[in-house]
């Protein structure tokens, strides 16, 4: 059985207190919609990369009302180049359910949080934590290596059992009082952990308040945990991307169908081939070969060669619509296409 340390939860608070981030624009507010947001917004992305997108998003879609009654193309083009677009189409569904089904107020509890689109147990126990200081707890990534290293767990959390296991000690290790103080502190204080002091590689143990408490420090190998043996099996694919321009300049852009890679968004016209792509250009198009290049996707590697083609602007390639200089950039297109054509 693993040995809970006394005290772990206090250290925490005591250091976020004095030691831990509080200038983030999401931080030093209980509003739910603003900390969902960045909670959504923060999955599998850093924070300098998300602080613009946040406040865009505010000054746009100011409440959860104004997200819900907003088109979905609103959203995915403002949402444009920050990635995993499911995440946007499900903070879309969600504000329409927070509005319809909830009446526009976020569930106070994480069991109920977590029933609604795009909101797993972490991101559900991080709002109702922030804002309605429940004792729930979180689980995602740098609080993973946090708690793994301070109990030395060595299970491999790649069998549900033993992931499983973990969430009910990281809810033993809960503060019990004071709680609406207590707890968004203590869960703020460990994700500043993980991102600050805890790190994957080079963890600045000497910094650390809980290192008293930590079993992985005493062994002397704090990386070793945690521990995940199964490996996510990466892919490459090979995708042909048309750049066809009329004389005005315009782009002819199709909308991605759902699911599939860049689902919803707007795109150049996608093939799995080069004969394909041939297949729908009239026979005296000017054609221009692009240097290909890779885009990286958290499970496969696209490799893009883009071709561009001088059409009239009677052509077309069945669905999608042309699309003027100053129209594409206010449309959402995925990151690699967005670049592309800046640079054509």
């Amino acid at each position: 059985m693993t040995k809970l340390p006394a005290g772990f939860s206090g250290r925490v608070v005591r250091w976020q207190r004095t030691h831990g981030r509080h200038t983030l624009p999401w931080q030093n507010t209980r509003d739910p919609y603003r900390v969902w947001l960045s909670e959504i917004m923060l999955q599998q992305t850093q924070v300098a990369a998300v602080l613009g997108y946040y406040q865009r998003f505010l000054e746009r879609f100011p409440d959860v009302r104004a997200l819900a009654a907003a088109p979905l193309d609103d959203v995915l083009a403002l949402w444009s180049g920050l990635g995993y677009y499911t995440r946007a189409r499900n903070l879309h569904r969600c504000a329409q359910e927070v509005v319809k089904v909830h009446g526009g107020a976020f569930p106070r509890t994480a069991e109920l949080l977590a029933t609604l689109p795009g909101i797993g147990p972490s991101t559900a126990a991080a709002i109702s934590s922030f804002c309605f200081g429940e004792r729930a707890a979180i689980l995602d990534g740098n609080v993973r290596r946090v708690l793994t290293r301070v109990l030395a767990y060595g299970e491999d959390l790649s069998a549900g059992a033993n992931e499983r296991a973990l969430w009910d000690l990281a809810r033993e290790l809960l503060p019990k009082r004071e709680l609406q103080e207590n707890m968004p502190r203590y869960t703020q204080g460990l994700m500043d952990l993980g991102a600050t002091i805890c790190m994957a590689r080079n963890p600045s143990c000497l910094l650390c308040p809980v290192q008293p408490d930590c079993a992985a420090s005493r062994e002397g190998r704090p990386e070793a945990y945690p521990v995940k043996t199964r490996k996510l099996k990466r892919g490459a694919e090979s995708l042909w991307l048309l750049h066809a321009q009329a004389g005005d300049g315009a782009v002819w852009l199709q909308k991605r169908p759902t699911p599939g890679v860049w689902a919803g968004l707007y795109c150049l016209p996608v093939f799995t081939s080069r004969d394909a792509l041939d297949e729908v250009l009239p026979a005296r198009a000017r054609v221009r070969e692009v240097e290909p290049f890779v885009h990286v996707l958290t499970h496969k590697d696209l490799h893009l060669h883009p071709v561009q083609a001088v059409v009239t602007p009677e052509w077309n390639a069945g669905e999608g619509k042309w699309f003027g200089a100053g129209e594409w950039p206010g449309l959402g297109l995925p990151a690699p296409v967005r670049k592309f054509l800046e640079g054509a």
